[in-house]
């Protein structure tokens, strides 16, 4: 009785590790549940919300440019004698008010403001590229904690086989009909499984604590425990991808935007060889003094001045400098497209691999090792083969079903990578029975 309650559990368990299907529905769950932490993420991220403060804060200070200075007043106690301070000794005291603005040479203020407006939307392209940044470390996280978690799932549902295994093998050898060696060969194959479980737990409690980092939350926060991944059918070649890049990913642009700021830097350097304008009025209130020929009348004054602007060293180091600038941020865009069209290489390589593993595994090696699993078994069941035997084909078949869940998340998490080089969503999602 006790060796029928085992095979009878023995086959349970084995019907369980081969059912490792998961329906449509529940996948569709895992993808809307993914989306939504992706925009939990997006709306709570520290390191995103300071990029999107610097740009704001940049583009505050695109106004203040493009403005003139404020004027200056000015109140003045002019020409009193030093021996009374009296205001009516002399014609020429008096108490005088002046009001002054300065006037940039024409084209300075509005090569400022592009200035400024360049340099916002360089920061907006940061932060807009932050964001796709962003989402591919939520799904990279996300793709691996479903990899651990479908690892743990296979590996806890083997070591259960193996119990049974133990069980059946320790029935067989007191009854005369096994081997010792048997008995502690199926041990030593759950005292490894066990080790594996350990590290796949250390390893999620990692990954969690770092995805709740993403989403600015506790890292002890629970995370509700992700479906079976489904594979996304992604479109298109190499090249269009890397062409898709130059105008999807906001990084381009904002390298443009520093380009056209330091041209604007260059163009502003050249104005400063010419003067500014400082314009300036100004009102004296006078006492009655006798023998003034005025009689005490007020007098209004107003004139210009301009800056002289001889020192021509400074000015040509300020052209230089801009010059170097925009030499220095042409060499960053070319190599920006460099290292954005490797990773799109890399990662374009990778999801192509991966995507024929999971057909390789899902069509051909899984199946075929479960057909041989249970040929094994059945063949063990009757004394054909021998226990060493049934025992390999069990663990060919689990590392098989872990190397299929690695092969699955890493695909995605390519996918993912993909999308982040490239700059937008890339394929739907297959619907797979």
């Amino acid at each position: 009785m006790r060796r029928k309650n085992a095979w009878y559990s023995l086959l349970l368990l084995c019907g369980l590790l081969l059912a490792w299907g998961v329906p449509a529905q529940a996948r569709e769950t895992a993808k809307a549940q993914l989306d939504t932490l992706v925009v939990e993420a997006l709306e709570r991220n520290p390191d995103l919300l300071a990029a999107k403060a610097r740009w704001r804060m940049a583009e505050h200070r695109i106004v203040p440019a493009g403005s003139l200075d404020d004027p200056r007043l000015g109140f003045a106690l002019s020409n009193y004698p030093i021996d009374s301070f009296a205001g009516d000794d002399t014609p020429m005291t008096g108490k005088e008010l002046q009001l002054s603005q300065t006037l940039p040479f024409p084209g300075k203020l509005g090569t400022r403001k592009e200035m400024a407006g360049e340099q916002a939307f360089w920061y907006r392209g940061l932060y807009e590229d932050a964001r796709l940044q962003l989402v591919q470390e939520v799904k990279d996280a996300w793709y691996r904690i479903c990899f651990q978690q479908q690892a743990i799932g296979i590996t806890r549902k083997n070591i259960g086989i193996l119990e049974d295994f133990i069980r059946l093998t320790e029935t067989r050898y007191e009854v005369g009909t096994g081997l010792q060696q048997d008995v502690l060969k199926a041990q030593v194959e759950r005292s490894k499984l066990l080790d594996r479980l350990f590290n796949l737990q250390q390893q999620l409690t990692s990954s969690a604590a770092n995805f709740n980092r993403l989403l600015n939350r506790p890292a002890a926060t629970p995370l509700e425990t992700p479906q079976e991944l489904e594979a996304t059918e992604v479109e298109g070649d190499l090249q269009w991808f890397m062409q898709q890049a130059r105008t999807k990913r906001p990084v381009f642009s904002a390298h443009q935007a520093m380009i056209d700021r330091y041209q604007a830097q260059r163009k502003l350097a050249k104005l400063d060889y010419y003067p500014d304008f400082n314009f300036w009025a100004g009102y004296r209130q006078r006492e009655e003094v006798m023998g003034d020929p005025a009689e005490g009348t007020d007098f209004v004054s107003a004139g210009v001045s301009i800056n002289l602007p001889l020192w021509q060293g400074k000015r040509r180091e300020t052209v230089a400098e801009a010059d170097s600038g925009l030499r220095m941020v042409q060499q960053q865009l070319a190599d920006l497209g460099n290292r954005i069209d490797f990773t799109i290489a890399d990662q374009y390589a990778q999801m192509e691999k991966n995507r024929d593993l999971v057909e390789l595994y899902k069509t051909g090696i899984i199946p075929q090792a479960e057909q041989s699993f249970e040929a094994s078994l059945a063949a063990y069941q009757v004394g054909d083969v021998d226990f060493l035997n049934l025992l390999d084909s069990l663990m060919t078949l689990y590392r098989y079903q872990i190397d299929y869940q690695r092969a699955l998340s890493d695909h995605e998490r390519s996918v993912a990578g993909l999308e982040a080089a490239v700059g937008q969503e890339l394929g739907d999602r297959k619907q797979e029975p």
